[in-house]
This record gives structure tokens, sequence and C-alpha cells, in this order.
């Protein structure tokens, strides 16, 4: 009998912590089951429109939020506000915090929201460079920035809505829903030996591959949406990213087709040869994740600081520092009446929500 209520006073808890941190706006959220260190990333998006919208494709080290660990990370993130004409790149990097950040933001002169554009990273020993449609649009080369990169990162995409309205613009939900849709990624490993990209796979999503990727079921502080598997769709070829109130999650439209994919294709296949001058024998190959799945964390505005993100098992349960939570699963949280169990209860997991690692912005 006493094992029978330690169950149930575990698994009761578990449940309140999630109704009383469900948002009312759920996103979405994909990640990579293995980690890659260095590598080409071709990926063709749509990203989505509004304001306070984030549409984004990351690398992450698996448990950079954890207490003091040494932070990886690169970012594209695409800014839905101003008609989704504007888009970031960073690195976010470094064991204190407010961790080290090298945001810079671009003007696309079209809206990003219209049509589906290419997007690349390139991350090698010795250099770190974004483009798009072909052009390259910025490359740190040889500093410490670059070389401070040194782990394997798994591949994040995510659509979320940050509340630092001076990064993202003001939040107005009658925008709901919005969606960004991901036509393919292409990954390719870097030689360090030829100095080139060769080699890897690409997913163009005629299915949700379990295998390689996993659903999100957390969030974050700052972000106003959960993270829910139900707003992962894949249809017609299309990865479906979407950001809906909580009692309208999913996707049953059609998507938009990339009547563009093929020629973006071969136009930024003759950007695969590497310009590094480097000639580290680092292993290129993927290197499975310690966790499979962690926490993750888009990265911050100009002048904004990330400091925290969810840690989770990509198969079970969150996993944790005593400085991160596991996110919430998908649903509305409820209310009503409460008995002496559930009152001391709620309080145990008001105490989980007070520990909760902060992420916050910081003007510098």
């Amino acid at each position: 009998m006493r094992r029978f209520l330690y169950l149930l006073l575990a698994t009761t808890t578990v449940m309140v912590a999630n109704l009383a941190s469900a948002k009312a706006y759920k996103g979405a959220e994909i990640y990579s089951n293995a980690s890659y260190l260095y590598g080409r990333y071709e990926i063709r998006m749509k990203a989505a429109k509004g304001s306070a919208v984030l549409s984004t494709f990351f690398t992450y080290k698996n448990g950079s939020e954890v207490g003091n660990t040494f932070w990886e990370e690169i970012d594209i993130e695409v800014f839905g506000k101003n008609n989704a004409t504007e888009w970031q790149s960073n690195i976010i990097l470094g064991s204190s915090r407010p961790t080290i950040q090298t945001e810079q933001t671009h003007a696309a002169g079209v809206s990003l929201a219209d049509d589906y554009h290419t997007y690349v990273v390139e991350w090698t020993p010795d250099y770190v460079a974004w483009f798009l449609d072909g052009v390259e649009v910025r490359r740190i080369i040889g500093t410490s920035t670059v070389t401070s990169l040194t782990n394997a990162q798994s591949l994040r995409f995510n659509l979320w809505a940050s509340d630092s309205v001076e990064w993202v613009g003001a939040w107005d939900d009658s925008i709901l829903p919005v969606y960004q849709f991901i036509n393919y990624i292409d990954y390719k490993a870097y030689n360090p030996v030829t100095k080139a990209f060769e080699g890897g796979w690409r997913d163009d999503f005629d299915q949700f591959d379990t295998s390689r990727w996993g659903k999100a079921n957390w969030s974050f502080d700052t972000n106003r949406v959960d993270f829910v598997p139900e707003n992962v769709v894949v249809k017609d070829g299309i990865l479906v990213l979407a950001m809906t109130t909580s009692s309208a999650t999913g996707f049953s439209g059609t998507p938009p087709a990339d009547s563009g994919s093929s020629a973006s294709s071969a136009s930024s296949s003759s950007l695969v040869a590497s310009s590094s001058e480097s000639s580290t024998s680092v292993s290129s190959a993927p290197v499975s994740s310690a966790m499979t799945s962690s926490s993750v964390q888009s990265s911050e505005a100009a002048s904004s600081v990330a400091v925290s993100s969810i840690a989770a098992s990509s198969t079970a349960s969150a996993l944790a520092s005593s400085t991160a939570t596991g996110g919430s699963s998908g649903g509305s949280g409820g209310g009503g009446a409460m008995s002496g169990l559930w009152l001391v209860l709620l309080a145990g997991a008001a105490l989980i929500q007070i520990n909760r690692t902060r992420r916050i912005h910081i003007t510098l």
C-alpha cells in the first residue's frame, strides 16, 4: 500500500507541475537524435509571419544549459515582425552566464514568409559562414568564437514566440495559427583532409523519420508557447511546424508548394567545396548524443542573452539538473476545488517552478 501511495504521489506531482506550467499557446520543435561535429547544413524553408514570432534552424550542444557547462550553439532565426524581411545569425558560447553572443541582423530585401528560401550554415574548425539563397551573408574566420566550437551538436528546428518586445515586436494572438514550412534539410560532413564537405544525408520529409528526429514537449521562460508534438506535422513532403492556441493544435491544410526547390538546390551545390585553410584532423562523422534529447535554447536577440532551456529525454520524461526542468506536455491547464493533498502537491509543483532556470534578456 505504501508503495502504491508513493507512486500515486509522484505521478500526481508531475501532473500538477504540468498543469501549472501549461501555456495558452502552443508551438513546435524537432531535434535530431544524433549530433554532428562540423558540416554543411542546407535547409529550404518558408518562415512564419507575425510580430513576436521566430522561425529557426540551429545547432546545439546538448546539455549546454546545465549549470556552468560550456554553451555551444549556431543559429539562424527569422523574425516574423516587419513582414518577415529580417533574420539573425548568431553563435552562442561560454561557461559564464550571460553567455557570449555574436548576433547580427540581416535584411533579406523580400518577405521570407511569402516563399521558400534556401539557408546554409557552413561550420568547420576554422570558420562559420551563413548563406541565403546562394549568397554568402556573413563569415567568422579563425577567432576564438569559432575555435571554441569543438563539440558535436544536435540539429534543431523550432517555431516559437518570445516575450521580448524590444527584440521581436509586440505579441498579438489574433494572427494564430501561423506555420513554418520546411521542404528539406541536406547535411554534408566536413572532411579535414580534403577541406571539403562530402557525403552526409538528406531528409525530404516524405515522412517523419523517428530514427532521425524527435518531437519536443517542453518550453522555457520568455517563450510564450509550449512545444507540443501535435504541432509537428509532415504532409505532402513538407515538414510543418505550427503555432496555435491550446485548443486548436495541429495542421489540416495543404502546405504551399515549393516550385523553386530544384533550382535553389542546384545553385547552392557550388558552395559545397570548403574554403577552410585548416588541416585540423577532427572527425566529421555523426556522433551520438550523450543524451539523445536535451533542452534546447534558441539564440537571443541583439543585445540579449540566452540563459536557460529545458532538458528532456527523447524516449522518457525530462532529465535535468537542479537548474532546469522538463517542459510541459500538450493540453491546457485546468482548475477546480482541491483537497489538502492536492494543495500540498501544488506547493511542491510551485517549488519546481521557482527552481526553473531563467532565460532573460539583458541590454548590453
